[in-house]
């Protein structure tokens, strides 16, 4: 299974607004994400810093290509503009994919 890990901050003052809109993620959000193959998502901070890992159990580039093509993805990137600092791959409309570096299994 392949895995993705992404980088993001939190705009200055916005970590509990931030927190609360994941707490209340979209059901359609969520389908389309299982749909893309991604299972085991968590998304970690420190002070400013976020850290998101998934895995994807249809391959990155499925699971990549299936939220590009995606309204609900595109309207929730706008829903987190005002809470967060996102840089997007132009190629691929995601987070850019952080270098593996070590891994333990």
């Amino acid at each position: 299974m392949e895995k993705y890990a992404w980088k993001a901050k939190v705009l200055d003052g916005k970590l509990e607004e931030y927190k609360r809109r994941h707490d209340t993620i979209w059901p359609e959000l969520v389908e389309l994400l299982k749909e893309a193959g991604i299972c085991n998502y968590t998304i970690w901070n420190v002070k400013d810093e976020l850290f998101g890992y998934y895995e994807c159990e249809k391959g990155i580039d499925f699971a990549a290509k299936t939220q590009a093509n995606s309204p609900i993805v595109d309207k929730w990137n706008e829903y987190m503009k005002d809470v967060m600092e996102m840089e997007l791959d132009p190629v691929t409309g995601a987070q850019p994919q952080l270098k593996k570096m070590f891994e333990l299994d």
